[in-house]
């Protein structure tokens, strides 16, 4: 979900050398240069997420619907008995890379799974892309993962960040709001956001008069909202996510401008964090692939183990984590379990139909997900589903994935 704290130079850099190795590199360090676990031994799941900081609870969340598939399944994937392996990445790019390396080659793991931050996924993807290791994502949505730097061995259960935002613009637009204001963190994540929402936003007729930025995690946000109740525009678009988006929530009320000049924005600007901001979030409008009060028997059922097992109530992370764990059972029972067969294990996992708490959804040419969107609306402590605002979405294009094999 989230980005670099600085994705200038570096960034454009690293995308450039990493896609100049070519997906045929990636393909070919799937080849025996990790040590991988055989025969009737464990399977060793990696799971590098964030486990302290503004995005503890998600890497929670993400952990705990993980390990729910994998405790549905038996406690077993592919018939193989699991154990894991866990660092926490603590939402800092700069580690990266090292923290992916030494889960990587000093725990060997077979499979590794993570992370949050798009700033830190920039680096697991250097090295999942290095060593060959499956890997799996189950919320960053760095657009490059599954674009620029797509490869055989990479996978994605959440999103691609411009991918949660393109739908709000479309429903800004046919709202009739003609002006918006953005306002995010200014990292890849924030770029994204905001570059999804601009797009359909632009195209339905409306026009960005600001895009107000902050650095990550500053969450000093009264100068900005000062500037925002000054402009005047229709409608407000923003995107932050876990503890920074309770205080932006709060924030925002505090500022006089709830009820004043509607607040969109990303799912994640509301979820997970209803409880934490009390009545500041009523009435706020987000896009996002899950949601409170879908209302299938495969949401309910999910709901309802994922409470009894872990006493409290999932959220998208909480799905993101128990799709990654269905999408890597659907790859080792192709198998029965042989994780020495890594093309087979990709191919079952590019077919897959994943029957996900959110509805059914697929995989992308890049290996992202094909999904539909869902409009909410906060009601009390829900994100309720008003109404599904794109079906099928598939964006970025997937002709941006040049992918090897």
């Amino acid at each position: 979900m989230n980005g670099e704290r600085n994705p200038g130079a570096g960034r454009r850099k690293f995308l450039q050398e990493s896609a100049a190795l070519g997906g045929a590199a990636a393909l070919a360090g799937i080849m025996p240069s990790i040590a991988l676990a055989q025969g009737a031994g464990k399977i060793k799941i990696g799971l590098m997420l964030p486990y302290t900081g503004t995005y503890a609870q998600l890497g929670v969340a993400i952990t705990n619907g993980f390990k729910l598939a994998v405790q549905e399944a038996g406690g077993k994937l592919g018939g193989r008995e699991v154990e894991y392996a866990t660092v926490d990445d603590e939402s800092e790019p700069a580690k990266a890379a090292d923290n992916a390396n030494k889960i990587v080659n000093r725990d060997k793991v077979d499979v590794l799974v993570g992370t949050v931050h798009s700033g830190v996924q920039m680096g697991m993807v250097k090295i999942a892309r290095e060593t060959g290791i499956l890997h799996i994502i189950p919320n960053a949505g760095l657009g490059a993962a599954t674009t620029q730097l797509c490869a055989p061995n990479i996978f994605r259960t959440s999103f691609a960040n411009a991918q949660t935002t393109y739908p709000m613009g479309q429903v800004m637009a046919k709202k009739g709001h003609k002006t918006a204001v953005s306002i995010t963190w200014r990292y890849a994540a924030g770029e994204e956001m905001v570059a999804g929402f601009k797009d359909s936003f632009t195209k339905g007729g409306g026009k960005v008069v600001k895009e107000l930025w902050l650095p990550f995690p500053n969450v000093e946000f009264q100068a900005l909202l000062t500037e925002i109740a000054s402009l005047k525009p229709d409608a407000v678009f923003a995107f932050f996510a876990g503890g920074g988006a309770a205080k932006f929530l709060k924030d925002y009320q505090a500022a006089g401008l709830k009820g004043k000049i509607p607040l969109y924005g990303s799912g994640f600007l509301t979820d997970g964090i209803l409880e934490a901001v009390g009545n500041a979030a009523d009435g706020v409008e987000t896009t996002l692939h899950y949601g409170d009060g879908i209302d299938t028997a495969r949401d309910k059922a999910f709901r309802l183990a994922y409470a009894k097992t872990y006493k409290l109530n999932p959220d998208v992370y909480a799905v993101q984590g128990y799709d990654a764990g269905l999408l890597l059972a659907a790859g080792l029972k192709a198998v029965k379990g042989d994780i020495g067969k890594k093309k087979e294990i990709i191919a079952a996992m590019e077919k897959a139909q994943i029957d996900s708490p959110r509805g059914k959804w697929t995989m992308s040419k890049g290996h992202n997900p094909v999904q539909d969107f869902y409009l909410r609306k906060v009601v009390g402590q829900e994100n309720k589903v008003v109404s599904v605002a794109m079906k099928a979405l598939d964006y970025p294009p997937a002709a941006l994935c040049k992918m090897s094999r």
